[in-house]
């Protein structure tokens, strides 16, 4: 039976962590059957009640943990949560729950075909994009296409917050990533498809959060600098185990 992790990173959603924790784990007991899984709520350095509800929530809510970080850092909580993790399959989304659960059992399911890294995407065909600023739409499609055009990468979404990796991918790709803030997600398949992992694009339906946390345009500069430092650096290489899971082919690369 396949184990799966859901972390959810957060900093200062006091407001809409009860509400998507509660989803979350409603929609995981009626879609993710014959799979285990675990909520793991990752607080990384808030000031406001979001630890004490996400402390309170695991203690009230079967499969329901929580870690705290007292510094922040999606990056950061991240790495911890996977490296920390003995589940199968680890993945992560956003706490808002932009994007549509629906699709998460097509990352579970990618992963179990043979895919290393299975990602959420909001740009290849099939996707739906409701209520989305221009000016985001804008900036995600550029900052894309300019992965691609320094790495030749195939993966189409770098940026949305609904991927699933296999375990033994996390514990290769992780401890050469260096990012620990926002362009964690885009390091990590970098890494994964030049070392040549399979990465599988899910198509998602994603609805843009007004309250969002992420400042645009500091991140945006720090996404830059993340490329830049993997195109000048270089980019690590990882081996992964030989093993890999039983079943049916991998899925072919969407592209």
């Amino acid at each position: 039976m396949t184990s799966v992790d859901i972390v959810i990173p957060v900093y200062n959603e006091e407001r809409d962590l009860p509400r998507s924790v509660a989803a979350l784990g409603q929609f995981l007991r009626d879609n993710l059957t014959g799979r285990t899984w675990r909520i793991v709520i990752a607080d990384n350095g808030s000031t406001d009640g979001t630890l004490a509800i996400a402390q309170a929530l695991s203690v009230k809510m079967p499969g329901v943990t929580c870690i705290h970080l007292p510094e922040k850092g999606r990056g950061r909580a991240l790495r911890r949560a996977w490296l920390e993790s003995d589940a199968d399959i680890v993945s992560y989304m956003d706490v808002d729950l932009s994007t549509d659960l629906k699709a998460f059992p097509a990352l579970v399911e990618a992963i179990e075909q043979g895919a290393d890294v299975a990602v959420g995407s909001r740009l290849m065909r099939g996707s739906k994009v409701l209520r989305r600023p221009l000016k985001r739409e804008i900036t995600s499609r550029g900052y894309n296409m300019l992965i691609k055009l320094l790495f030749w990468t195939r993966f189409s979404d770098a940026q949305c917050g609904f991927k699933a990796l296999s375990r033994r991918a996390a514990q290769a790709i992780l401890p050469v990533t260096k990012d620990l803030a926002w362009f964690l997600d885009s390091e990590i398949l970098i890494i994964a498809e030049k070392n040549g992992l399979r990465i599988a694009d899910v198509p998602v339906t994603w609805v843009d959060d007004p309250d969002t946390r992420v400042k645009v345009l500091k991140t945006a500069w720090g996404d830059i600098k993340g490329l830049l430092r993997l195109r000048f650096g270089g980019v690590p290489r990882v081996a992964l185990p030989t093993a890999k899971p039983s079943g049916v082919p991998p899925p072919p690369l969407s592209l």
